[in-house]
């Protein structure tokens, strides 16, 4: 009587294995936020050919087809959908599981993936980069550059975004600082055409202007600091109107004229005599700077360090500016 063999078992798969899927899960989720094959690749530091066939393999080990391709875009199949929401889950377990080892270690590591507003990125981010890195030094600061939109907030480690007042984001938020806009110009400007006095000063003097979605980009509206009742609107000659507060704060520390700038963006020039407060008693209104972050179970350590020390600055940045200046909320 012949006997019975088993058939063979399919190999268990081991750590190795298991690290290899998490790779292809990683580098899927990446070409589906970047929407393409190149832009994953320069956002991960690979090729693209080793990109397109690490999601290959991923197709082929499924059996499915997650992204349809064309010679212009990817898009997500239907499978890919459902696939994506799973593997987003899974990524995010990941991470949290990490983050929980990692609590129990003093030397941080890996990289903060930041979403932030250029002008941000550029007057109050880029100076802690030095101070950070001291403190941290196996830590990557992944900075990207635009503006925050709430669909963005959770492919980030951080998102930071300001909003008026009656914010009320479908999000998980930290406020940073509460600000308020103020009137301001370099020292030069005021010496060689005079310091407004009233609002109504300000149709007389070179203003530079935020460019509005709505309304008139030539006309200031102001209130009063003291919460007491009135307000300005004034008609301006402006000399630059332009969409980025960064172009705005540039023209006027070189001179070109009167704008108003959220507080703690110019409180380090306001400290080194760079730029004036004019106007003392109005303001273009109060705003809080938001870190908005992912619904994740645990925040990593090193998003946590980040977080604070940005916090720590942005309230120490508050510090020994001119006693005429509003007190702001932290």
């Amino acid at each position: 009587m012949e006997q019975c063999s088993e058939s063979p078992r399919a190999p268990r798969p081991g750590a190795k294995d298991n690290m290899d899927r998490l790779q292809t899960m990683r580098v899927f989720q990446t070409v589906a936020d970047e929407a393409g094959f190149s832009a994953a690749a320069r956002r991960l530091d690979m090729s693209v050919p080793t990109v397109t066939r690490l999601v290959a393999d991923l197709e082929q080990h499924l059996g499915t087809r997650l992204l349809q391709r064309t010679t212009r875009s990817v898009s997500l199949t239907e499978a890919g959908e459902a696939y994506l929401e799973r593997v987003r889950g899974i990524l995010a377990d990941v991470e949290d599981a990490f983050s929980l080892a990692q609590a129990h270690t003093l030397e941080l590591s890996g990289a903060v993936r930041v979403l932030t507003p250029p002008v941000f990125a550029e007057h109050v981010l880029a100076p802690l980069v030095a101070d950070f890195h001291r403190l941290h030094p196996r830590i990557c600061i992944e900075v990207f550059v635009e503006s925050a939109s709430e669909a963005a907030v959770g492919e980030y480690d951080i998102t930071f975004l300001n909003a008026e007042e009656g914010y009320d984001g479908n999000v998980v938020a930290r406020p940073i600082v509460t600000t308020c806009g103020l009137a301001c110009a370099s020292p030069e400007y005021l010496d060689a055409h005079g310091v407004p006095a009233v609002p109504e000063d300000l149709a007389g003097h070179q203003c530079l202007l935020r460019r509005r979605a709505q309304g008139r980009s030539d006309v200031l509206r102001l209130r009063r600091l003291d919460g007491n009742a009135g307000e300005a609107e004034v008609a301006v000659q402006p000399v630059l109107v332009a969409n980025h507060t960064g172009t705005l704060l540039r023209a006027t520390l070189d001179g070109a004229g009167i704008s108003t700038q959220p507080l703690d963006l110019i409180a380090r020039h306001l400290r080194s005599g760079r730029l004036r407060h004019v106007l003392p008693e109005w303001t273009t209104g109060h705003f809080t700077l938001y870190a908005t972050l992912p619904t994740r179970k645990f925040m990593p350590a090193r998003v946590r360090s980040f977080l604070d020390f940005v916090a720590e600055h942005t309230q120490r940045s508050m510090q020994g500016l001119p006693a005429n200046l509003p007190a702001l909320s932290i």
